[in-house]
């Protein structure tokens, strides 16, 4: 009688059994290898003309380290890094080392992994289920993505942050700005924390983060905080146009940090203000004659349509006609630029739309964020969504503005009207 001692393993019921997800694992096992070892030899090559005393190469190939597991988006993947080897004799630190770029020397996760937790994080995901909720895609076991992954990744935020915030800005410059203050309500905290946030368009019509900063409240004393800090660090010339919500204290401390810079108010945030004086029965039609003024072709067309919509309504709806006139200038001032720029200057969507899935993470775990860390979520979350950020339309009529060219209802002046201005 024969004893058949071989271990067989039974499949198990929540496993997938995925032949496709296998091979690609496998192949890029294989190709992960061929690079590493190909930038190991590369390296190599380039002290090839370095000899020892005795004719030997001095840089040489010396095995392999040990093998590990690199978690990325695909599963986890085992690899050995290539060692590279200085036979020279003289002191460690003048010993020429080899540091790969493509698997550095203490990586366990891919860098597009961490850059995917915290938007995760933001939208719902709570630490402990991060392992459940990839375990369908990076493998059952999904090494690496324990629940204090988030923890030890804080230390790693604050300072990338705190770098961040002590940038030199000399070599910036910002053609257009928008700003906005958002409150966010973190775990049991007396009150709201208010970010104060700033975008900047540059000259090549890219847009990126300026300025962040968390304050108590939206007051002019915060923002004034904020916009000396960015023009301490460098930013020297003044944006042509700053966009934002009739929020008081922006605009009060912009005249007295940059009082060249232009007013435009956010129509988004006006339409809606004007709105909820009104009953919901009649905000349809309303908004159908709010979109009569903002998208008027000319400055004369909008304002025209702005004297109807007073004459219409100003006489029961008073305070609903004051809120729109009173910003008139302010509402109209996008007619002086590019009519390519219209759409973007007419909004602070850019920084809404971000904080759209601040706010969906805050909501749906009650708060869970603690003051600190939804900070750092926040900073991250928008470094992560400015590589999707769309440049502006009409990029190449940027260097006009800058050269103070006038505009005229989007259209640029003639040479002639320009120098006389």
């Amino acid at each position: 009688m024969t004893n058949n001692t071989d271990i067989i393993a039974l499949r198990q019921p929540e496993s997938v059994d995925d032949p496709l997800t296998e091979i690609a694992r496998d192949g890029a096992r294989r190709m992960l290898a061929a690079a590493l070892r190909a930038e190991a030899d590369a390296f190599v090559a380039q002290h090839a003309e370095e000899v020892l005393p005795d004719g030997r190469q001095r840089v040489v190939r010396h095995g392999y380290g040990p093998e590990r597991s690199i978690q990325t988006g695909i599963g986890a993947l085992d690899v050995r890094r290539p060692k590279v080897r200085d036979r020279a004799a003289g002191p460690a630190d003048e010993k020429v080392r080899f540091s790969s770029a493509i698997l550095p020397k203490w990586a366990r996760r891919s860098r597009s992994l961490d850059a995917l937790l915290p938007v995760l994080y933001l939208r719902g995901i709570s630490t402990g289920d991060f392992r459940e909720a990839l375990s369908a895609i990076l493998g059952a076991e999904a090494p690496n993505l324990s629940p204090g992954v988030i923890s030890r990744l804080t230390g790693e935020w604050q300072q990338e942050h705190d770098r961040w915030q002590r940038r030199d800005l000399s070599a910036r410059r910002y053609v257009y700005i928008w700003a906005d203050g958002v409150y966010l309500q973190a775990r049991m905290e007396p009150q709201a924390e208010c970010m104060l946030v700033i975008l900047g368009a540059t000259p090549e019509g890219k847009k990126e983060l300026v300025g962040f900063q968390v304050g108590v409240r939206e007051s002019a004393q915060s923002w004034r905080e904020l916009l000396v800090d960015i023009k301490a660090r460098g930013l020297a010339v003044p944006p042509e146009v700053a966009v934002g919500d009739g929020a008081m204290g922006f605009w009060k401390a912009l005249d007295e940090v940059f009082p060249g810079t232009r007013h435009q108010r956010c129509w988004v945030h006006k339409i809606a203000n004007v709105l909820n004086k009104f009953p919901k029965s009649m905000q349809p039609t309303v908004k159908a004659d709010l979109r009569e003024i903002w998208q008027a072709e000319t400055r004369a067309k909008a304002k025209a349509a702005m004297d109807i919509f007073a004459e219409k309504y100003g006489i029961k709806y008073e305070k609903a006609v004051t809120c729109l006139t009173k910003d008139r200038d302010a509402l109209l001032a996008f007619y002086d630029f590019p009519a390519d720029h219209w759409d973007h200057l007419r909004t602070g969507n850019p920084i809404e739309s971000v904080f759209a899935t601040v706010r969906h993470r805050t909501v749906r775990t009650k708060g869970s964020l603690s003051q600190t860390t939804v900070k750092l979520m926040v900073f991250k979350l928008v470094q992560t969504a400015a590589k999707t950020w769309r440049r502006l339309k009409g990029a190449n009529r940027l260097p006009m503005v800058i050269e103070g060219v006038k505009f005229t209802d989007g259209v640029a002046a003639s040479g002639a009207e320009n120098r006389a201005a």
